[in-house]
């Protein structure tokens, strides 16, 4: 068994290319790191971008154990965790890395053109382009070059998800 993360700055597709992949094995799951963060706290979150950042940062590492418990009891009971979250930087991966139990552990960094973002972000309900567009230097200069990087601009989800399904091996990080 693996799990799988998606990964890319917001806007990039990791949703809809996570939520696409897991539909194409027989036993998965999609775990979205946007519902674990923000919606299953009711009252009393805070977002990273502002103050207090000590609970910010103490949020979103809760975010991230419960979604890496979540995908290891899904991965558990036989099923393939596809996991989505914004990924970049050395010291994210690496908290993956400690809390996600499930083996072999694949990631996938999604790198189109910060253009192409823009486009897909103006086009869905949340457009946060202008809030984020910052983690796109972050990710290619901070992150650590490991996993599957796929630059998408030309791509269709569809075909980002071949791309990903024909490349798992080289995605995987962590054996």
């Amino acid at each position: 068994m693996r799990a799988i993360l998606i990964s890319g700055v917001p806007g990039a597709g990791k949703t809809t290319v996570a939520r696409l992949l897991a539909a194409r094995f027989a036993r998965s799951a999609h775990v979205e790191g946007d519902v674990v963060g923000h919606h299953f706290i009711v009252n009393g979150l805070v977002p990273p971008q502002g103050p207090p950042v000590d609970e910010a940062e103490a949020q979103l590492l809760l975010r991230r154990r419960n979604i890496c418990l979540l995908a290891d009891s899904f991965a558990d009971a036989g099923f393939l965790p596809v996991i989505d979250d914004v990924v970049v930087a050395g010291s994210v991966l690496d908290t993956y890395l400690r809390l996600l139990r499930t083996r072999p552990f694949a990631l996938v960094q999604l790198v189109p053109d910060l253009e192409v973002v823009a486009r897909r972000d103006a086009g869905r309900d949340k457009q946060v382009f202008a809030l984020w567009q910052h983690l796109d230097a972050e990710l290619r200069t901070l992150m650590p070059r490991v996993g599957l990087w796929l630059d998408s601009t030309d791509l269709s989800a569809a075909e980002t998800v071949d791309r990903i399904q024909a490349s798992l091996d080289e995605a995987v990080i962590a054996g």
